[in-house]
């Protein structure tokens, strides 16, 4: 599919954000390993979120949908079949979420995926595996892994993916001795990991924090199961924030101001940048300005930042950007193709970005996704900006995280042509 942004003011003046995709996976995997019914509310469908339900479905959780509500009932037999195939499609956060927990059986699991899924680094696993030795081999058909995995100290470094921490968390709780975490510093994306631990705590599970790096998993939990809310995704957030700021007023609503999501940094990033955003998430346009920006805790923020910063005065500097180049593309390198072709300014070497701003986007060209959703909605919002029509080849990447994207650009003026291609 591709799609042709016709650039044009947003006038609806509000926008409702999808819900949190991290907060669904985790509110999806702990009510499965629940015993018991539970509800989780406010869910929006993505790709993703599909993948996680039907892994754990596949474990032994039954899952209907009904409207926005997700009515799950808790694994009762946790016995699994031998050479169970497990599709986690692209969702990296199911696949590492997901391997400790089928890892509790010593049953051989086949996991498969689709694009660069399962390209992207398993190293720290394979270690754990490897020292346990139990089998963990990326073959032609997929990743095959065999448990039990054991009670033990697990040591990992905190600078590759906080997901591997939080899929320990999720699968150590059930085993038979205590186990402990110990994390090497730098501990990037930490917020993702205190995600986890306030939604195991809010399904009955004990995580005692040792200090900042270490902490000791309780034997022989028991998850419990209940009525739990999915909250506003700041990430999705960070895209019509920076539509607001770079083209017109917007007030964007259903998201939580205490939220632990990691990505709620954008907000500080944009003030920083002389962008107005008001405390209930009003958002106006503004003359921005080049700043320095560390993307350690927040990586996920980077393609947006990138067309954030084409419209701010000034070189803006992005650092401690590398892991941008093992997502579902390389973001550092996607970004800085599209950005040229949209007649930006924009320089990079593996682990920073340098953008000079500010820059009138032209239009009138077509530009690539390299089929990732971030990719998509960072240009589709540079492009409600342009002069022309931008078009955006291979589009469908939206559905991975945010299928309702076009639609509500749709809802606040900005036409949208799709074409099946």
């Amino acid at each position: 599919m591709k799609v042709k942004i016709i650039p044009n003011i947003n006038n609806n003046k509000s926008i409702r954000i999808p819900s949190s995709k991290s907060v669904a996976h985790r509110n999806v995997i702990c009510a499965s390993l629940s015993s018991g019914l539970s509800i989780i509310e406010n869910i929006d469908l993505s790709n993703d979120i599909e993948a996680t339900i039907s892994c754990m479905e596949a474990l032994g959780a039954k899952i209907n949908v009904i409207n926005n509500k997700l009515y799950i009932e808790g694994i009762k037999d946790f016995n699994i079949k031998d050479n169970l195939i497990i599709n986690c499609e692209e969702s990296g956060s199911t696949l590492r979420f997901l391997i400790p927990i089928f890892a509790l059986f010593d049953k051989e699991v086949v996991f498969k995926g689709k694009g660069r899924l399962l390209e992207r680094p398993l190293d720290i696993y394979k270690e754990i595996f490897d020292k346990q030795g139990l089998l963990f081999s990326l073959e032609n058909d997929g990743l095959h892994i065999k448990g039990p995995i054991k009670p033990d100290e697990f040591v990992i470094n905190g600078n590759v993916s906080s997901q591997f921490i939080s899929g320990l968390l999720f699968a150590l709780p059930l085993l038979n001795e205590d186990s402990y975490i110990r994390i090497i510093p730098p501990f990037e994306s930490k917020s993702y990991v205190d995600i986890t631990l306030d939604i195991l705590e809010k399904f009955g599970i004990k995580i005692v924090k040792i200090n900042k790096y270490e902490y000791k998993i309780l034997k022989n939990q028991t998850y419990t199961s209940g009525t739990y809310f999915t909250e506003g995704d700041f990430s999705q957030m960070s895209f019509f924030l920076a539509l607001g700021l770079i083209n017109s007023e917007l007030k964007i609503e259903g998201l939580n101001a205490n939220s632990l999501q990691g990505d709620k940094e954008i907000i500080e990033i944009v003030r920083k940048m002389n962008g107005k955003v008001s405390e209930d998430f009003r958002c106006f346009k503004s003359d921005l300005i080049s700043t320095e920006i560390d993307l350690n805790n927040c990586p996920d923020l980077g393609p947006i930042i990138m067309a954030i910063a084409t419209q701010a005065t000034g070189k803006t500097h992005i650092f401690n950007a590398k892991r941008l180049r093992i997502k579902e593309s390389d973001r550092i390198f996607a970004m800085e193709s599209e950005l040229k072709k949209l007649g930006c300014n924009i320089l990079s070497n593996y682990d920073e970005v340098f953008i000079e701003g500010k820059t009138e986007i032209e239009g009138n060209v077509v530009v690539d996704s390299h089929n990732d959703h971030r990719i998509v909605m960072a240009l589709s919002i540079l492009s409600t900006i342009a002069k022309n029509a931008v078009t955006i080849e291979n589009a469908e990447a939206i559905n991975k995280s945010y299928p309702n994207f076009f639609n509500d650009l749709r809802k606040l003026g900005i036409e949208v042509i799709e074409y099946d291609i």
